[in-house]
């Protein structure tokens, strides 16, 4: 009896030892994954941040990463030339109002959808669903550009503002989501303190949601931030409305027609430093996030 005993102890510490030793390995691949994965994407930051304080003789020769001399002058050149201030107000106005028109409709979408009864009510999440898989790329720039012909809005910024903003699928079902996690029980008992649908939904329902509406102010931000062949078409007639991503390509020639590529760079850093400031005051909800789906 014992000796049985003992032979089930050792092969318990055997299973344990061995199963210790597999969690560690497995410990170790991911996080040499994990490592692997966040040099191959910081690597093109950090040469394009390195690079931004580069002669351009010395990137055109290349060789090396780190500047012989660093050349601050390169940012206040680049700030200059292609009129940053006026560029960034733009894609501040431009990429601002399409994250706030972008919630509202989001949002008000989600909580009708997700609270209340409709005719046609799977239909519209259908539509929704379908337009994530459908580009909204080059090919459809002409018919938004005549529709936003006869609205008057081809000549300004407001036409490329709605246009993103009617493009809100994803957003939705990440509200949708968020929301079908608030209790019902709070609609009820406002209901019985005489709440309407819309005092429910401003006072008691768009608070709750702050994570995933942190999350959508972020994607939202990003991509409009970033758009750049809608801001390039409405604004050819126009170019003192144009955004930072068109006005970056003012600084690829100089004045004798040679490629400036240092203050191509500087100002490609400096065009990231507003999604940096975005991410930070977002990253609160973004974990929030996360962590809810997490512990879901």
């Amino acid at each position: 009896m014992e000796v049985t005993e003992t032979v089930s102890s050792l092969q318990i510490k055997k299973q344990a030892r061995s199963f210790s030793v597999g969690k560690i390995s497995g410990s170790v691949l991911l996080w040499i994954f994990l490592l692997v994965t966040a040099v191959l994407i910081a690597f093109p930051v950090i040469v394009t941040f390195l690079g931004s304080f580069m002669s351009n003789m010395e990137i055109t020769k290349g060789g090396t990463i780190i500047p012989s001399s660093w050349h601050i002058e390169n940012y206040k050149e680049a700030w200059v030339q292609a009129n940053f201030a006026r560029f960034t107000w733009n894609s501040l106005f431009l990429s601002g109002m399409t994250t706030i028109g972008t919630l509202i409709v989001a949002s008000m979408a989600a909580y009708v959808v997700d609270r209340m009864k409709f005719p046609g009510k799977v239909l519209f999440v259908g539509i929704q669903a379908s337009t994530m898989f459908i580009s909204i790329g080059a090919v459809v720039i002409r018919p938004q550009f005549e529709l936003m012909v006869k609205l008057h809005l081809n000549t300004s910024l407001w036409g490329v503002v709605l246009i993103l903003v009617s493009g809100h699928a994803y957003i939705f079902f990440i509200l949708l989501s968020f929301l079908q996690g608030i209790s019902r029980e709070l609609d009820e008992a406002a209901r019985i303190d005489g709440c309407s649908s819309g005092g429910i939904f401003w006072r008691i329902i768009l608070p709750l949601m702050r994570p995933g509406l942190g999350v959508g102010a972020l994607f939202t931000f990003c991509g409009a931030w970033n758009e750049y062949l809608r801001p390039l078409v409405f604004t050819m007639t126009n170019p003192k409305l144009q955004t930072l991503t068109v006005g970056l390509s003012y600084l690829r020639y100089g004045a004798s027609a040679a490629v400036q590529t240092h203050y191509m760079l500087a100002g490609a850093c400096l065009s990231i430093l507003p999604l940096l400031v975005v991410y930070m005051l977002a990253n609160k909800s973004f974990m929030q996030m996360t962590a809810g789906s997490l512990k879901g």
